[in-house]
């Protein structure tokens, strides 16, 4: 049985409507009608509840059922901005009303208007989702508990928008820093194949230059041959600063034979430069995978490296590479001074914030353990591309 009451007819057949508004609108705005929906079988305890309502000041229009067909065919229709629903009904019982509504909206207020109500079974009520609960014989509640009702579902409404407008910037960013990324490494790999080919053909086509006229200078001019020496000596040191630069800006290595033979470069390119020792252990097997991945894992291994250079003071650095449960491991582990915890969250530590944000970018993270005095340990695991293909030339 469903029932509407308004202020201009008797009982609750019809829908009643109460004069003064609450919550108090912005200004200019019209007060906002509540909409009602009221389980209560008994006709005269809904009079009163509705009395109540309208003395308390509240504007709402009020629709009274009695069955769980009827309580359910309202929720379809239109989802109410409030419930009260007496506890116990010849065929039909609050909690599983409260049970119903929480499905259909879990944030929907629901307070339980009641007869009688023992504190165990009110306690369970509002552990499954119960707003609050009021004895009809205690009514002068009713009115405040409705008000909290409402302002808490506001501003648990206000709570969500806030997080979903949250969530949405950080996808936002997330999908900025991504394209940044890209942007980045096309750049780098531009920069790198033209000063590789530009600046190194041209170098190489000045030290032929020099070679020829070396080979063409008169008896009387062989003395500039010691000179024309130390310019092809700095033609070739200006070659190979060229090669390095180029090298560093975007490894041939990384696209041509992968990430493997990547890694293994530059842990000796590293303990070459520095003098740390670099031990490589690895077990998986040589792989081409995708260029966002392996371009990743890269470069937070040069990163890793870079840290381990600048703040470690290590003397013997430990990386291990290996497949654990469809996701590639790298484990970097030095014996250096140590990282602090205040460290590892500082906002200034752009490189640490870096490689966070490079590992989440493919599905990744990483993480550290570390002790003063006792080296830090860096773990990156990032998932493996679906379709690897095998290693060859590119």
């Amino acid at each position: 049985m469903t029932t509407t009451a308004t202020s201009n007819a008797p009982p609750p057949e019809v829908s009643r409507t109460a004069p003064a508004a609450t919550p108090a609108p912005a200004p200019g705005a019209a007060p906002k009608e509540l909409r009602i929906l009221l389980l209560e079988d008994n006709a005269s305890h809904a009079e009163i509840v509705e009395h109540v309502l309208k003395e308390g000041g509240l504007r709402f229009s009020l629709t009274r059922v009695e069955t769980r067909d009827a309580f359910q065919d309202q929720l379809e229709r239109a989802t109410p901005d409030l419930i009260l629903s007496d506890y116990a009904l010849p065929s039909f019982d609050g909690y599983t009303a409260l049970t119903i509504a929480k499905e259909k909206n879990p944030g929907l207020p629901f307070i339980f208007v009641t007869g009688t109500m023992g504190e165990e079974v009110a306690i369970e009520t509002l552990k499954n989702g119960a707003t609050d609960y009021v004895l009809k014989t205690r009514l002068a509640r009713l009115v405040p508990s409705v008000r909290r009702a409402l302002q808490e579902a506001e501003e648990r409404r206000e709570r969500r928008r806030a997080e979903e407008q949250l969530r949405r910037s950080h996808q936002q960013l997330r999908a900025l820093t991504t394209y940044l990324q890209y942007v980045r490494e096309e750049e780098r790999t531009r920069i790198s194949r033209e000063v590789h080919d530009e600046l190194g053909q041209a170098l190489t086509g000045l030290k032929m230059d020099l070679a020829w006229l070396s080979g063409h200078l008169p008896q009387n001019a062989r003395g500039l041959q010691p000179k024309i020496k130390t310019m092809s000596s700095g033609i070739d040191a200006t070659i190979n600063t060229v090669r390095r630069i180029s090298t560093e800006l975007r490894p041939g290595i990384l696209d041509s034979l992968g990430l493997v033979a990547a890694i293994e470069w530059q842990a000796s390119e590293f303990q070459t430069r520095t003098g740390i020792t670099c031990n490589v252990t690895i077990t998986v097997s040589e792989t081409l995978w995708d260029q966002d991945f392996t371009t990743a894992f890269f470069r937070i291994f040069q990163e890793t490296l870079t840290n381990i250079i600048r703040h470690a003071k290590a003397t013997r650095v430990e990386v291990k590479l290996d497949a654990e449960n469809g996701s590639l491991v790298l484990t970097v582990a030095d014996n250096g001074r140590g990282i602090t915890e205040e460290e590892m969250t500082n906002t200034r530590s752009i490189g640490l914030i870096g490689m966070r944000e490079r590992a989440a970018l493919v599905g990744g993270d990483i993480g550290f353990q570390s002790a003063p005095g006792k080296g830090t340990t860096v773990t990156v695991r990032i998932p493996l591309p679906r379709s690897p293909s095998p290693a060859g030339p590119a």
